[in-house]
């Protein structure tokens, strides 16, 4: 059962998050979403998301860099890079649970990463 559990997603595609948003509501997962970096970091510290869906090119920073830290801040976080524009992994700490997700994302997409994290 996933009710409580909270998913951010920091991406600065309006349509893409409003459709992953309803996806996860519906699946009863509490939805936070940030369309810049900054505001996603504010909300990483304040609601503790269980998962967390991250762009790589957002108007304010690269997403990725910023993974590393967030992983040591947050280990308990599952975070799930997102991008369409295959760049580099970033060096992620030992143990930290990840996943690269391509865009454009599918339904089986996200079932998978649903099974990876409820």
């Amino acid at each position: 059962m996933s009710a409580g559990k909270k998913i951010l997603i920091i991406d600065d595609e309006t349509d893409l998050c409003l459709l992953l948003k309803d996806y996860f509501t519906r699946r009863e997962y509490n939805v936070f979403l940030s369309h810049t970096l900054e505001e996603g970091k504010q909300i990483l510290i304040a609601e503790q998301p269980d998962v967390l869906f991250l762009d790589n090119n957002l108007p304010d920073g690269i997403g990725w860099t910023n993974a590393p830290l967030i992983a040591v801040n947050h280990p308990t976080t599952y975070i799930v890079l997102v991008s369409a524009f295959h760049p580099e992994v970033p060096q992620m700490p030992e143990n930290t649970r990840y996943k690269v997700l391509e865009k454009p994302i599918s339904i089986s997409d996200l079932d998978k990463q649903l099974a990876l994290f409820a």
